[in-house]
């Protein structure tokens, strides 16, 4: 990154993710230069996470473990006007921090439209699915890369601290600001779930966890049916 403040801040949320954080953070040095900093936000890793990351980021931070308390933190240890929070296994498409500057003229946040690579056919379909939803309804999820003017995530209060659904619920608040940018262009993610559990199963999984959020059930029950066994 240049000297002084970014316009810019990559956040992004790990834990032990030695196998893979390298690969993740690799892709992005070129942004490096551009005024964008990469923000880690560790949940406290049992494996060489932060030593892997450090090289290839601005800061290493270590904050409390859960996605949510993380990538607050990382907002907060970031410098830029703008904030992007990406996941470990989702890469970003060309010049996106073009692309996110161009969004933001217009609107206070936004995400990218989604592709799920895995071994199942109906991935494609899966997230063809999840890209018009999300248009429909504004609401952006992990997945896609949501990204948010500084001072629209202030005003929204950051991501809710709760174990599951930070994202719907962060979305929800800042449609209260503003319609998302729903950008065409695709971020793509891991699979890794889908074809563990399997695409069905899972796409059921996370439509009674989604309705059952929206009555009310409590996220940290929620979570216990998204992590079994954690």
């Amino acid at each position: 990154m240049l000297n002084g403040r970014a316009t810019l801040s990559i956040v992004m949320p790990a834990l032990n993710e030695a196998q893979h954080i390298a690969a993740a953070l690799r892709p992005l040095q070129s942004l490096r230069k551009n005024s964008v900093e990469i923000i880690v936000a560790d949940g406290g890793s049992s494996d060489d996470t932060p030593a892997l990351a450090a090289p290839l980021a601005e800061r290493v931070i270590v904050a409390p473990r859960g996605r949510a308390v993380q990538m607050n933190a990382g907002a907060r240890a970031a410098s830029g006007n703008a904030l992007l929070f990406l996941h470990a296994d989702t890469r970003l498409p060309g010049n996106p921090s073009a692309l996110i500057e161009r969004a933001l003229q217009d609107h206070a946040w936004g995400r990218f439209d989604v592709s799920i690579e895995g071994r199942s056919r109906w991935l494609p379909i899966i997230a063809a699915m999840m890209n018009l939803r999300s248009r429909a309804t504004g609401i952006c999820t992990g997945d896609q890369a949501l990204f948010v003017t500084r001072a629209a995530f202030d005003a929204a209060g950051g991501f809710p601290e709760q174990p599951l659904m930070e994202d719907i619920e962060l979305s929800r608040r800042l449609k209260r600001i503003g319609k998302p940018a729903c950008l065409r262009e695709t971020v793509a993610t891991s699979g890794r779930r889908w074809d563990r559990y399997g695409a069905w199963r899972t796409i059921l999984l996370m439509w009674r966890l989604r309705f059952d959020y929206w009555r009310g059930v409590p996220a940290s029950r929620l979570a216990d049916r998204y992590y079994p066994g954690a």
